[in-house]
């Protein structure tokens, strides 16, 4: 999974968070676990990365992070709303400093007209803070949207070290 440039930033990650002396959780569902995969490549990552969550059905988004039914019915499981709510629910449900979660649709199917093939929402939350969450549209096929989707959480989590 991991190429030169992912294991980099992944090493980054694990560095600088040890370096603040925090600890992360993943939220997974388009990208299956690839984000703390990524993470976990690097050996003496378990001093950082607390635990992953993989919650690819709505059920699992529900029954291990506390999504609200009402949301995903209401907006859909991809949506930032639920991106956040997933990032917030990993917090929850560990002990954690920060979260990053990732929904979307990697395809080749599942896509509707508002919801395009590459639409992905990552979230994050660091304990204590409101949650936030990006929107992306990757191109490519599935492959390239679930690599594209990891190196933009790494990007993320490196962004709640700031302030």
């Amino acid at each position: 999974m991991l190429d030169n440039e992912l294991s980099g930033e992944a090493e980054t990650v694990l560095e600088d968070y040890r370096e603040a002396g925090l600890t992360l959780a993943t939220a997974e569902s388009c990208t299956g676990g690839l984000i703390a995969g990524c993470l976990t490549d690097i050996a003496g990552s378990s001093d950082v990365v607390e635990r992953g969550f993989v919650t690819y059905s709505n059920a699992a988004k529900r029954e291990l992070l506390g999504v609200p039914a009402a949301l995903i019915e209401r907006l859909g499981a991809v949506s930032a709303e639920v991106a956040e709510a997933m990032a917030e629910g990993a917090l929850v449900h560990s002990p954690a400093d920060v979260a990053v979660s990732a929904t979307g649709i990697a395809g080749p199917g599942g896509a509707t007209e508002s919801k395009p093939v590459g639409l992905v929402f990552l979230g994050a939350c660091r304990r204590g803070r409101a949650p936030h969450s990006e929107r992306h549209i990757f191109p490519g096929d599935r492959a390239a949207v679930r690599r594209a989707s990891v190196a933009a959480a790494l990007t993320l989590l490196k962004r709640q070290l700031d302030g």
